[in-house]
């Protein structure tokens, strides 16, 4: 039996299908229902597509997930975008899918729901991690289309309510393609800027499920969840739910409501403080009014502290000189013995005194005397000492010296700061030889009077 010339390898023939195969269909659309949908430890999705009679096996590499808005799962109906191409290792075609979506409005809806599911399973929708809004806030950064009736709504409300605000406008998309990358970009911007801004505001008017999609996006969710600045997001009406709203700080049905949570009147803010005042004004009155009655008591209780000061300088006057005279006295008493010790000694030996001589009586005599100097002159310094001791401590000693005591008048409360005595304020100063009543024009460290 005589063989052809050209006989194919199963090698040559499969890669000849192959060139055909993937010359003809370079790129295509196919539509179909995904089944057995697996993802080994590499993250490629491997699944088939199928129709009613026919089925085509199909790969997603993992480096074209990123774009993707939908977790694939058994039984959706999706669009794939692709090339087709020939695995030889089984010889069986496939098609090595770029890009996937979803078929009709219900694709939008179940993407929308996997994406809620899965962020909330990653907790960004948790209460506990979104951050409170400031009180009064001084800056506020509003993210919108910088046309149309939403921002002219929102700055109107707004300054309606509170005029000193500073609003920043980001322009951006909130409509199309691009206008999720370029929300993304406008929050990731203020939370960088130096500006000062407290809350970021996320606007747009109503529309349908695929107008407000921008919102929805994933990249938008987690932009939001890592602001470290607060996130009002007031999208659509208040039948409009996006997954902004879930992730937000705080939600507001429409933006004309988000100007109203934003902050309260600033009618309502001049009420508040003026109560404050007034409360304010009315404790401090109560507590001068304790602070008079506690001092009316202890005057009462104490008497006049100028009678007081007259007392006790009547009284130190008087400690004073009993204590001279009983220096006196005793002193006296000293001298007196010890001229009585003199006489005795003279008593006691006079016949050694005669037997040594007119002389020796006389150096007995001298050194003797010179004792009882000495101890009256020791005794004498020492009654000088307690006596400068008693001038040092008598106030009126103290202001012979120059000094002066000013009391605030008419309570005679002694002043020791300046802040004690402010000017319009009548004084009263004591010298060492009178008093004067004054009135206080100025005050400094030293402050005069006239």
């Amino acid at each position: 039996m005589e063989y052809p010339e050209n006989i194919y390898t199963v090698t040559r023939l499969t890669e000849e299908i192959k060139e055909l195969l993937e010359g003809e269909f370079p790129s295509l659309w196919l539509e179909g229902e995904i089944s057995n949908f697996r993802v080994p430890p590499s993250g490629h999705f491997y699944f088939t597509l199928k129709d009613v009679s026919c089925q085509i096996r199909a790969v997603f590499f993992k480096s074209g997930l990123w774009g993707l808005s939908f977790r694939p799962e058994n039984g959706l109906q999706v669009l794939c975008f692709g090339r087709l191409s020939l695995y030889a290792g089984r010889g069986e075609y496939q098609i090595i899918v770029e890009r996937m979506e979803l078929k009709g409005w219900g694709a939008l809806q179940l993407a929308f729901e996997q994406l809620k599911e899965r962020l909330l399973q990653e907790g960004l929708f948790e209460p506990g991690r979104k951050k409170p809004l400031p009180l009064l806030p001084r800056r506020v950064a509003v993210v919108t289309s910088p046309t149309g009736a939403v921002i002219q709504d929102f700055l109107r409300i707004l300054y309606r309510r509170f005029q000193n605000i500073r609003v920043s406008i980001y322009p951006v998309l909130v409509q199309g393609e691009t206008a999720s990358l370029e929300i993304e970009e406008a929050i990731r911007c203020i939370n960088r800027s130096s500006l000062g801004v407290e809350v970021i505001v996320l606007a747009r008017g109503g529309g349908s499920l695929e107008d407000l999609w921008a919102f929805n996006e994933e990249r938008v969710a987690r932009a939001i969840a890592a602001s470290s600045i607060p996130v009002i997001s007031a999208i659509g009406h208040e039948v409009d739910f996006t997954i902004a709203d879930f992730v937000a700080d705080l939600r507001a049905s429409t933006p004309s409501a988000a100007a109203e949570l934003l902050i309260q009147p600033q009618q309502e803010w001049e009420i508040r403080i003026q109560d404050l005042q007034n409360r304010l004004v009315r404790q401090v009155l109560r507590e001068i009014g304790l602070v008079h009655d506690q001092l009316f008591h202890f005057r009462k209780r104490m008497g006049d502290p100028r009678r007081r000061f007259i007392d006790w300088t009547l009284r130190l006057d008087d400690y004073g000189t009993r204590l001279r005279l009983g220096l006196q006295r005793n002193l006296g008493k000293k001298r007196d013995t010890l001229g009585w010790i003199q006489d005795k000694l003279l008593m006691r030996n006079p016949r050694g005194l005669i037997l040594a001589g007119g002389n020796s009586l006389e150096i007995q005599k001298l050194k003797l005397k010179g004792l009882v100097l000495r101890k009256l002159e020791q005794l004498e310094m020492d009654l000088k000492g307690q006596d400068k001791t008693l001038q040092a401590l008598s106030p009126w000693g103290i202001l012979d010296r120059g000094y002066a005591l000013v009391r605030i008048l008419p309570e005679l409360t002694l002043v020791k700061n300046v802040e004690d005595a402010h000017p319009g304020r009548q004084v009263r100063i004591s010298i060492a030889r009178g008093e004067l009543d004054c009135l206080v024009q100025q005050t400094r460290k030293n402050f005069e009077v006239a």
